[in-house]
């Protein structure tokens, strides 16, 4: 519950503090308004880390510059155009706080695209009434600390309700990106969203097909990256948003055949995603969200619908939708313009998701064990996590089997990693020593001994350079 006496003890800490103080000070000496707006003034209510301070101001760019210039070490205007000044202001201690300042602003919209007519304002009031939700359309008047709140923001975060500041249809309208924010925040504050403003998204779903890939893939990296992601895809299911964006997820809520049964896959990868962050959490306290993981843990099993077949007697399979999951991930992710690292972590994840289970039927060879680290490469810990993630079966026996087949994998895993190096496996003879034994020089003909030998490696474990170069030569004679 918001405690909103020690929030506006938080707020008055933060107009006082001294860099803040500083700025305030010149921009009253220079006759020009001063406030702090939208996020920061939520999360100090709420009692949340306030990071990144954004500025409101009726000062011009120009004016903006001038007053901030002999205050900061360093200043940026690359948001000029749209009225931020970028300033990285020193504090008495030695510390620095980057700040944005950005002239007050009523912006119209052409309602074709999503980039906004840039007018600027005259007054805070009306600058915070065109922001997205109303728990961020709220400011610190500065200097003197006075709360500035016209749409009724601290109501709403009493009640922990998402809304817009006006007909959300208009708000959405404008910038539909705003309808992916939503989500965004429920899942970092735990908001509901208000039915009016969940029936325009649901209206205007088609409308986010205008905003670039890129805006959409921030948005869902955040939604990641957020304390509870699950509340917001489940509002960007339930609206049709997600059908939009990442089709692949409603896709998975498989319609059940009464005569053929198998759990509810959409359920399913909601728990394994929020099985995946509480491991996450546990085994990696205090670090910063894996959205890699989260990607992975969500669409491991999007390949199931298009694999699925109803076997005679009521049975229901999904062969091969590891390998089929992996290639349909891959191409989403392209088409939202994901990094190349995270498309090839998160296809190969979900390609690897299903390695284990052959593990917890019987006990694999070293050779086996050594394999599976070496195609996990640099992703074996998400695909530990991953892997216990994936079981979500409410019968306690089956759990616990594979939950101590998992345990014992890894200490196996830690045993040869100790014994051999796993985390850099290859062969005993590299290619320039390869082709002295042979007395061959470059080609394919080294590249196959190479393979010959990392197998070897992989099978048997170290034996030598002597032994290695004694089985190289016996492979070669058997192949002439």
């Amino acid at each position: 519950m918001l405690n909103m006496a020690a929030g506006l003890d938080r707020l008055g800490a933060l107009a006082t503090s001294p860099i803040v103080a500083r700025l305030s000070a010149a921009f009253a000496e220079a006759g020009f308004e001063l406030a702090i707006v939208g996020g920061p003034v939520r999360d100090a209510l709420l009692g949340r880390p306030v990071n990144d301070l954004d500025f409101a101001t009726n000062a011009r760019p120009d004016e903006t510059l001038r007053i901030v210039k002999p205050l900061a070490s360093a200043t940026w205007d690359i948001g000029r155009a749209f009225g931020t000044i970028g300033a990285k202001v020193p504090g008495p201690d030695g510390t620095f706080e980057q700040v944005e300042i950005t002239t007050y602003r009523a912006d119209s919209y052409d309602g074709v695209t999503r980039k906004p007519v840039v007018a600027f304002g005259d007054t805070l009031e009306g600058d915070l009434a065109r922001r997205d939700f109303t728990v961020g359309a709220m400011a610190l008047r500065l200097p003197v600390p006075a709360l500035v709140d016209p749409t009724g923001g601290v109501e709403d975060l009493i009640a922990g309700v998402l809304r817009t500041p006006g007909d959300p249809d208009v708000s959405f309208g404008d910038d539909p990106l705003r309808m992916l924010r939503a989500a965004r925040f429920a899942g970092q504050l735990g908001f509901d969203v208000a039915p009016d403003t969940v029936e325009a998204m649901t209206r205007l779903r088609e409308s986010i097909r205008i905003v670039s890939p890129e805006r959409v893939q921030g948005e869902l990296v955040k939604l990641l990256a957020s304390d509870d992601p699950v509340r917001g895809i489940r509002l960007l299911v339930d609206t049709g948003l997600m059908a939009e964006i990442v089709p692949e997820v409603p896709a998975l809520r498989l319609e059940i055949d009464e005569h053929h049964h198998h759990k509810d896959v959409y359920e399913h990868s909601l728990t394994v995603l929020r099985q995946a962050i509480d491991l996450e959490h546990e085994r990696h306290p205090g670090e910063a969200p894996d959205v890699t993981l989260r990607l992975a843990a969500l669409l491991h099993d999007i390949g199931k619908p298009a694999t699925r077949t109803l076997e005679p007697g009521g049975g229901v399979s999904f062969h091969h939708h590891d390998l089929k999951g992996a290639r349909m991930a891959r191409k989403r992710l392209q088409a939202l313009r994901f990094d190349s690292d995270t498309i090839g972590a998160v296809s190969q994840l979900i390609e690897q998701h299903l390695r284990f289970f052959g593990y917890s039927e019987g006990a694999w060879t070293d050779s086996a064990v050594r394999r599976y680290v070496r195609d996990a490469g640099d992703q074996l810990e998400r695909l530990h996590i991953l892997t216990r993630a994936d079981v979500t079966t409410r019968n306690r026996r089956k759990a616990a089997r594979l939950g101590a087949a998992y345990d014992d994998i890894e200490r196996r895993i830690a045993e040869l990693a100790a014994q051999e190096e796993l985390d850099a496996i290859r062969p005993e003879l590299d290619g320039n020593r390869i082709q002295e034994v042979l007395g061959i020089g470059p080609g394919r003909e080294v590249g196959a001994a190479y393979r010959f030998l990392l197998d070897l490696r992989l099978d048997e474990g170290i034996i030598g350079p002597d032994a290695a170069e004694e089985r190289l030569r016996a492979w070669w004679t058997a192949r002439a």
